[in-house]
């Protein structure tokens, strides 16, 4: 048997153990050790497993990871979700649909100092979810808003999904999150056209509320200066020079948890909350790349992902016939699969085939583009039936809805987010436009 073939049937094997509910991680790694094994013989997996986890952990990116994460835990104990949300509701709120886009305005704010899609859904559930039951919101409208708004935490930076797929490509973090900025705002604005197309077809699924005065428009805005100044703070210093992405995510975890204590009263139990969760997470995610790494170290010596970028580069497709081709899989997987797993088990894949592919662009550009488009096709298996994370954890949280019509809400959004896809993939400019400007 041909190491193609034995790195094409390890597909199957893994998914299989995936709906027998075993994790990613340790999926990832039983097929790659027997995969490996199978290959190069047990002797050279011990070596491997010896000398792979301290290379991989000990790696100074990796460091921003928990502090990222360490940052969106501070900057839920801070409440910075309620005075986002405030901000963007008295300015929307007297709106057919205005509180729905009001809770995705807050999303796309909280986001960028995040970076968690289910954090960032399940944090401004709380706060939005009772305002739209208060004014007789639809269930369908306001779990499918905060379910499909949730996902810009991944997509606006900082984005921890995007510093993974910098770090696999070997590209530049801090131009990665320049390139999502334009993507992420065009996906905050279609969500909110989706918002307004579908008030105005069922206009009792999101009624007007009751119009602020300018003054309360005025002190909601000054409520939010902490996280325009840290985000400001963080991103712009990474891009002024003054610290690395690393030293920018301590820098935003230290300022948001400095706000933490100060204005959301958070203490010892507080903090010690937020190092327990960023240490759970830090722990799964790690296991997946570890896993992910002896995976891929088994694909290699199969030499599958090149031959099979040889196989469609000889082919005669059109490259942006493969592209549609890739993005239509992620679709597929994001039926099944949640985001990190699917960067983590198909970049090793798709990324040489899509370098061997000329889009006319140079090699950095294509490869900033292809994370861009790869990231939103993520986001949208977040909130695609039947394993829409993201719908599941805003449903959890609205007990009265069910689930049918939480995944009935988000069909707008699917929409609006498939002409993304489409615009973004056609104009490869949209994402590289700041790129260039500023490199």
């Amino acid at each position: 048997m041909s190491g193609f073939v034995i790195g094409l049937l390890s597909f199957p094997i893994l998914l299989a153990l995936l709906c027998v509910r075993i994790p990613i991680g340790v999926a990832m790694l039983l097929v790659g050790m027997a995969g490996y094994a199978l290959m190069s013989g047990w002797l050279p997996l011990i070596n491997f497993l010896k000398s792979e986890p301290y290379s991989q952990f000990s790696a100074y990116s990796l460091s921003v990871i928990p502090l990222f994460l360490l940052m969106g835990q501070f900057a839920t104990h801070a409440g910075m979700s309620r005075a986002l949300f405030r901000a963007a509701n008295v300015w929307l709120g007297h709106r057919r649909g205005g509180v729905a886009m009001a809770a995705v305005g807050g999303c796309a704010a909280f986001g960028a100092i995040c970076g968690s899609s289910l954090a960032t859904a399940a944090t401004m559930a709380q706060v939005a979810l009772p305002e739209m039951r208060r004014y007789n919101y639809s269930g369908a409208l306001s779990t499918g808003a905060l379910a499909a708004g949730g996902t810009l935490g991944i997509l606006i930076p900082p984005s921890v999904i995007l510093v993974v797929y910098a770090i696999l490509t070997e590209q530049n973090i801090a131009k990665l999150f320049i390139a999502a900025f334009v993507p992420g705002i065009i996906a905050a604005l279609g969500y909110i056209a989706a918002i307004a197309v579908f008030v105005r077809i069922d206009p009792d699924a999101g009624p007007a509320g009751e119009r602020a005065s300018g003054g309360e428009r005025l002190s909601s805005l000054a409520e939010t200066w902490p996280v325009i100044l840290i985000f400001l703070l963080v991103i712009g210093g990474i891009y002024a020079g003054w610290f690395t992405p690393t030293e920018g995510a301590a820098v935003g975890a230290f300022a948001t948890g400095a706000l933490a204590f100060v204005h959301g009263g958070m203490r010892l139990s507080g903090l010690i909350e937020c190092l327990k969760g960023t240490a759970e997470a830090t722990a799964m995610i790690f296991l997946i790349l570890l896993g992910a790494a002896l995976y891929n170290a088994f694909l290699a010596l199969t030499r599958m992902p090149m031959e099979a970028a040889e196989m469609i580069g000889a082919s005669g497709l059109s490259p942006m016939m493969v592209m549609a081709a890739i993005l239509l899989l992620y679709l597929a997987l994001g039926c099944v699969m949640d985001s990190l797993s699917m960067i983590l088990l198909t970049i090793p894949i798709f990324f040489p085939i899509v370098m061997g592919l000329d889009f006319g662009l140079d090699a950095e550009e294509t490869a900033i583009w292809f994370g861009i488009i790869a990231l939103i096709v993520v986001e949208v298996g977040l909130i695609t039936p039947p394993v829409g994370m993201n719908v599941f954890v805003i449903n959890s949280m609205a007990e009265d809805v069910p689930m049918l019509e939480s995944f009935r809400g988000v069909m707008p959004f699917l929409v609006s987010d498939i002409i993304r896809v489409v615009l973004l993939v056609a104009l490869p400019s949209i994402s590289l436009f700041l790129v260039r400007l500023m490199y």
